[in-house]
Parts: structure tokens; C-alpha cells; sequence
């Protein structure tokens, strides 16, 4: 029964708190996604001058 008490003290987010937050998530990932992509080629091109 425990469980039961601690689950009606969960506040779920509402709807638009969550789709803010997924959106956050999205761009943060897209953002990051685009870093390690820039930052890969540099690399990469680095490497094929040296080899």
C-alpha cells in the first residue's frame, strides 16, 4: 500500500509543460547532433592531411 500513497504524491506535468519540454530535448539533440557532426569532420579532414 505503500506505493499506492507515494503515487498520489506524483504531480504529472500538463500537457503543455510537456511539450514544452520535448521540444527542449528535440533542439537540445539537434543542436548537440550538429556539434559532434562539425567537430567529426574537422577531425576527420586532420587526420587525412597527417595520413
Amino acid at each position: 500500500m505503500d506505493i499506492v500513497k507515494e503515487m498520489k504524491k506524483v504531480t504529472w506535468p500538463k500537457r503543455e509543460e510537456l511539450k514544452e519540454s520535448t521540444l527542449v530535448v528535440i533542439v537540445t539533440s539537434l543542436i548537440f547532433a550538429a556539434f559532434v557532426y562539425v567537430v567529426d569532420k574537422i577531425i576527420n579532414e586532420g587526420l587525412k592531411v597527417i595520413f
